[in-house]
């Protein structure tokens, strides 16, 4: 019966395991390209521009003097220092 000789085993064990992680490691890299292109390629098309007549954009009329509905008090002319 062979002996058990840890010291010949060990090489392996760590060849294995750097094999492993480095396929997990392409495996990983392949998806996340793969996805980005798929991401990429969906965002052009929900992007594009329509050719024909494209509708204006919508102003919003300014309110008050920051523009803002709710604040309708003037911007202030002048600085307040802080103590």
């Amino acid at each position: 019966m062979p002996t058990f000789d840890s010291q010949r085993l060990w090489p392996t064990v760590v060849a294995v395991g750097v094999l492993g992680i480095g396929g997990f490691v392409y495996a990983a890299i392949g998806y996340v390209e793969r996805t980005s292109d798929a991401a990429f390629a969906e965002f052009l098309v929900a992007t594009a521009s329509p050719t024909s007549n494209p509708a204006p954009l919508a102003q919003q009329p300014q309110q008050g003097g920051t523009g803002c509905p709710v604040g309708k008090r003037k911007l202030p002319t002048q600085l307040i220092p802080l103590r």
